[in-house]
């Protein structure tokens, strides 16, 4: 089996960067799942809040925000919540929601790009353990060393390098995706705060 000829070759080094692959993949689908359920229609959300508050009936309208997951819901929750302390109180709610909210959306993020910066060095680590067994093993056969009881140094070299590179390139790529998913939602985020604001002054006159 190849797999298993890597891993017995590689060294201990390849042990580490299969265990920086997996904490990436972990990583990445925690993230790509919240994401996703973070990221909701927010014009259907607010057209259902809008509907409600023009009832009056601001309880529902807490609870379509507390039923609803993501950052979204819960600008537009602190909006409603901050509703009587004019229009500067209700920016200054959202502004802090927003501030409690985009560290959450970048957690564990940095991991991403630790491995990615990280990997391609544990692949040159193995790189230089596998150059010191072959020059071991010209230093101890002299000229008589035969070329076969050097490739495995060289072979450990190559299999560390070329899985460093390997596990980098995903996490690096990983890790854009999901900051371009951070920026959506950080927009959707900017958009709504507007949005509510001028549906609170619509809906309560809110005063400057």
């Amino acid at each position: 089996m190849l797999l298993p000829k890597i891993l017995a070759d590689g060294g201990p080094v390849i042990w580490l960067l299969l265990l920086a692959s997996a904490t990436a993949a972990a990583v990445f689908i925690e993230r790509l799942l919240h994401y996703h359920r973070a990221q909701i229609n927010s014009t259907e959300f607010l057209l259902g809040v809008r509907n409600v508050l023009k009832r009056d009936n601001v309880v529902e309208a807490l609870s379509i925000c507390d039923a609803t997951p993501g950052p979204v819901a819960s600008l537009v929750k602190a909006a409603i919540l901050n509703r009587d302390r004019g229009r500067d109180g209700v920016r200054e709610a959202l502004e802090e929601a927003g501030m409690q909210e985009v560290p959450r959306l970048e957690s564990r993020l940095n991991v991403l790009a630790t491995l990615a910066q990280i990997a391609p060095l544990l692949g040159l680590l193995g790189t230089v353990l596998g150059f010191m067994d072959v020059f071991r093993g010209l230093e101890a056969q002299g000229v008589f060393a035969h070329a076969a009881q050097l490739t495995g140094g060289v072979w450990k070299s190559l299999i560390c390098a070329a899985a460093g590179i390997a596990v980098s390139i995903p996490c690096y790529v990983g890790y854009n995706y999901l900051v371009s998913r951070v920026n959506d939602i950080v927009l959707d985020m900017e958009k709504t705060s507007g949005e509510v604001l001028r549906l609170l002054a619509d809906s309560q006159n809110l005063k400057s």
